[in-house]
């Protein structure tokens, strides 16, 4: 049977004439933190102080002893790396094993027999994208930094929410494997579903020793502890298995059903001669399957061409984020760190997690809980904003690359999407690529043709999109909004968020609004600094180019921009942040099925920063993901203007449950004051996965641009607003609340409820829960009241707290 040995001691890091301990999984940098030899990258401005480390050479070694490597019951040893971070050499007692130039594929060496000191040399990443760039030449870049020229994690050297910070090391395990006769090299399941039966088809690959060649070997599998169980003889290296499982439960994406998982395993045996001579087991293989149908629709319509996910039959909108890396240094995401990130991202309604193509293939951690969570994934192949060389020695790595990750990740049912790229066609055609590449490669061959042929050979139970955005061909623009997949960014660029509603694109799979994080996030990374929008750490941390002046203008288009106030100005970045995701989300959810989805730029950080994040990097949560709670709920009430300037509002109803929706909706049109001056009371059904849209009574709707009355929508617990001016132009009164603090559990258990009664209208009433301790936590957003209505606030985490200090950390909208 094959031993696994894993290696994650004994390893050192060379650095100039010591030898300091090593952290495998690691990297150079978190090895030199720990060794207090750099100061922490995250915090004030050091990252330029870090730079050198990833422009000079390192190298990683360890003993391997003898009988590590020569174990007598095994005929072979190999030593097996989960992850080379990046262009490394590798030498056992001098004598060369191989060498390495993809962080994004695993690597073996036959180490049989071979022992004394194992080093792994890795050179700068700077020097081995230079030598690549000697090879193949110049190619655009949106970035001023090499990453296009070596398979490395893109964001490591910077990005417009990252800082610069490029890595080495051995950034996954590490680990011997002893086998004899033969092992398991790959395992491919088909996984399908025919009527009501699932189907499991199982291409097995096998390398065998010299000794084992000409042995009979055999495979056997079950699904589910017994539910069906195969076996078929190898030829050669290869084997095809069928298992079938009737009345098979399906996998669904979370709100649409459960998520049944089935354990599927398989061992490789020897088949002993002669009768009754039984067998012996060499190798086992186990992954946990769902089974479920996915197909992506692009059929074109009156609107022009469609995106929509059917998953089981069910034509789905997607409600979807995008996820970068969640640590400039990936080693440090633990699987309950994975977990604990993923249950906040299901908990705020997203039901879909597009991973960025800059980033990387995450852990098999990442997608086992996205399999548990009923999260769909979306994985780019790693290309992003830049023109890519089709040469070699890239070429050569790209495929095996995308041979590898295919193989390993394919098991796993939350996988829905295979993408090809992150806006390098739109850069082609849109960014003055084409002109200065004259005819040299960019990376069209990988998404057209060698990207789409591996998934269709290895994979072909799930779709292909050759890239985000993409119009299905070069008929149309790249990021036609009419056509494919759409990247909104105009609006945060250069225009007002209102401006999302001006058009419905067919799937939006990239759009954002920038924010600072959380105040203690701020406190934490800049210790000691006197916070402003222009502080020094402040504008270290904000990496958008000029994002503070669109931050600025953002908030100036509906508020008087504050002037030496940081807590207002925090307050009221962080609160168009999340009103302009949910202007975009409220919009295109309201106009299904047209647009089939919409993905979110971005869930997570990779450190503390200014960013499009609804979780900063210190893991709070910013008032946006809260409103992706509400905006992506499975129902949704919102009130929409109506097209051109004098129509009256629209309101809608988003039912995304599988049931119809009894809705009982009250409709007000209020002065500022609060007093009512009209009210209409609706009874509306709501059909299954439908959008119910109906103009808003006339004697209901506020005049045209009137600056003294707005128009609110109750059903049930849901409340949307509709005013006919930007907030600085309306008439608020001057806020006037009471605050109560009651104790939920008892005194200094940091468990409080906060009573908020409002005599006026409220509008976007906030408590910033971390303002009462850093690992203060409250339950709700951003919340508008009307005169007379009390709400209450559970916070978690918070020290012996007043009503004082709450008031405190209370902010709200404010007459202009």
């Amino acid at each position: 049977m094959k031993e696994v040995v894993p290696l994650a001691e004994g390893w050192k890091l060379r650095h100039r004439e010591t030898l300091l301990p090593a952290r495998v999984p690691g990297c150079v940098h978190t090895d030199l933190l720990t060794a207090g030899l750099i100061p922490d990258p995250f915090l004030g401005v050091n990252e330029p102080d870090v730079a050198w480390v990833g422009q000079r050479a390192w190298t990683y070694v360890r003993d391997l002893r003898a009988t590590d490597t020569a174990a007598a019951e095994h005929e072979r040893t190999d030593l097996v790396f989960d992850g080379l971070d990046t262009a490394a050499t590798l030498t056992l007692d001098g004598r060369e094993l191989g060498r390495t130039r993809n962080m994004h594929r695993r690597h073996r060496f036959d180490v049989t027999g071979h022992h004394g000191l194992l080093a792994v040399d890795f050179a700068s990443a700077y020097d081995e994208a230079a030598a690549v760039r000697a090879v193949t030449g110049e190619r655009p870049n949106v970035y001023p930094e090499p990453f296009q020229y070596i398979r490395k994690m893109a964001c490591g050297f910077g990005w417009d929410w990252g800082p610069t910070l490029v890595t080495a090391g051995i950034w996954r395990p590490v680990r011997l494997e002893r086998w004899s006769t033969a092992r398991l090299a790959g395992v491919r399941p088909l996984v399908t579903v025919h009527g009501g039966t699932g189907r499991v088809e199982v291409r097995v690959e096998v390398e065998r020793t010299a000794q084992g060649a000409a042995r009979p070997l055999a495979v056997r599998a079950t699904v589910g502890n017994g539910l069906a169980e195969a076996r078929g003889v190898v030829e050669g290296t290869h084997a095809v298995l069928t298992l079938e499982v009737p009345g098979a439960s399906l996998w669904w994406p979370r709100g649409y059903g459960d998520q049944p998982l089935y354990d599927l395993e398989l061992a490789l045996v020897e088949e002993a001669a002669g009768p009754g001579a039984g067998e012996r087991q060499l190798d086992t293989w186990h992954r946990r399957i769902g089974f479920r149908t996915v197909e992506l629709d692009r059929s074109a319509d009156a609107h022009g061409t469609g995106f929509t996910l059917v998953v089981n039959g069910e034509r789905l909108f997607a409600r979807g984020v995008n996820w970068i890396p969640d640590d400039v240094f990936p080693s440090r995401v633990t699987p309950e760190r994975y977990r604990t990130r993923l249950r906040q991202t299901a908990d705020a309604g997203v039901d879909l997690v597009r991973i960025w193509g800059g980033g990387i293939y995450e852990d098999d951690a990442f997608y086992d809980a996205c399999d548990e969570l009923g999260l769909m994934v979306w994985q780019d192949f790693l290309f992003a904003c830049a023109a890519y060389p089709e040469e070699q020695p890239l070429r050569g790595e790209v495929e095996a690359e995308a041979r590898d990750n295919v193989v390993r990740l394919m098991p796993h049912p939350s996988l829905v999407l295979w993408n090809g790229n992150n806006e390098n066609l739109w850069g082609f055609r849109d960014w003055g690529w084409e002109p200065e590449l004259r005819g040299d490669s960019w990376g069209g061959g990988y998404y057209l043709d060698l990207l789409p042929r591996i998934v269709a050979e290895l994979d072909p139970t799930r779709p292909y999109s050759a890239g985000s955005p993409w119009s299905g061909s070069w008929d149309h623009h790249p990021n036609d909004p009419a056509h494919g997949t759409h990247h909104s960014w105009e609006v945060w660029n250069r225009r007002d968020y209102a401006e999302y509603r001006d058009s419905v694109p067919r799937f939006v799979s990239e759009f954002g609004w920038q924010a600072p994080p959380a105040l203690a996030t701020l406190r934490r990374a800049l210790p000691g600094e006197r916070l402003a929008p222009d502080s020094p750490g402040m504008l270290h941390h904000q990496k958008a180019e000029d994002g503070n002046g669109k931050l600025n203008r953002g908030v100036a288009r509906h508020f008087a921009l504050p002037e030496d106030d940081f807590d207002r100005w925090h307050y009221l970045t962080q609160l168009v942040q999340a009103r302009a995701v949910a202007t975009g989300i409220e919009h295109w959810r309201s106009h299904w099925p047209v647009c089939a989805g919409t993905v979110v730029w971005q869930i997570n950080d990779c450190w503390p920063v200014s960013s499009w994040a609804a979780i900063d990097g210190d893991g709070r949560l910013k008032p946006l993901y809260h409103e992706l709670r509400r905006v992506y709920a499975d129902r949704l009430l919102t009130l929409q203007p109506g097209d051109g300037d004098n129509a009256l509002p629209v309101l809608a109803l988003v039912n995304q449950c599988a049931e119809p929706w009894q809705a009982r909706v009250t409709l007000r049109r209020l002065r500022a004051d609060g007093t009512e001056v009209a009210e209409h009371l609706l009874d509306v059904t709501v059909a299954a996965r439908s959008v119910h849209r109906r103009t808003v009574p006339r004697d209901l709707a506020p005049a045209p641009r009137s600056a003294k009355e707005f128009l609110v929508a109750d059903g049930g617990e849901l409340r949307s607003v509709h005013f006919s001016v930007t907030d600085r132009e309306f008439a608020y009164p001057v806020p006037h609340y009471d605050v109560a603090v009651e104790s939920r559990v008892g005194p200094g258990t940091g468990n409080v409820e906060v009573v908020v009664t409002a005599h006026t209208l409220v509008r976007d009433l906030l408590l910033q829960a971390d303002r009462l301790g850093p690992d203060a936590v409250c339950d709700t957003g951003l919340r508008t009241l009307l005169p007379g209505e009390q709400l209450r606030l559970r916070v978690t985490g918070a020290a012996e707290t007043g009503a004082n200090a709450v008031r405190a950390a209370l902010f709200c909208v404010e007459p202009a």
